[in-house]
């Protein structure tokens, strides 16, 4: 509401804001903040890290999934074509007496998302305790 002024003989109406306690205000939030801020103490965030394993593993079983979703298991030099079902048995057959054995499951791009997991359940469901997946840097 405009303040109405009275000099002399006619009213005039203020039409304009006093500035003066806004800038106050603002100026003591200000000297609030500055005085504040060095006494916050910045929180620390524990984010994971990546390190080396603590062992190599002995031998290391590659899943190769390919455009069409087919599966073939590599070993060293030797390629194996194999079922979804039969890739847990696949696996511990290729495993053999070897205990520390590392599971690396590579897909092509094009291949569903979904794929790569069923293939990761049937894995762990026949126990296999290191499943890692393959990338490819951006160059």
């Amino acid at each position: 509401m405009a303040a109405v002024v009275s000099r002399g003989r006619g009213r005039r109406t203020i039409n304009e804001i006093n500035m003066v306690p806004f800038i106050d205000v603002m100026l003591v939030l200000l000297i609030i903040f500055m005085v504040t801020a060095p006494l916050i103490a910045p929180s620390m965030i524990n984010l994971p890290s990546v390190g080396k394993a603590a062992s190599q593993p002995d031998q290391v079983i590659q899943i190769v999934i390919g455009k069409d979703e087919a599966l073939q298991l590599k070993l060293k030099d030797k390629t194996t074509k194999v079922l979804l079902q039969d890739i847990s048995q696949a696996v511990q057959l290729a495993q053999g007496n070897v205990i520390n054995t590392a599971v690396v499951i590579s897909a092509d791009k094009a291949v569903k998302y979904e794929a790569v997991v069923r293939v990761m359940d049937s894995l762990q469901r026949a126990g296999i305790a290191r499943v890692g997946l393959s990338v490819q840097l951006a160059p």
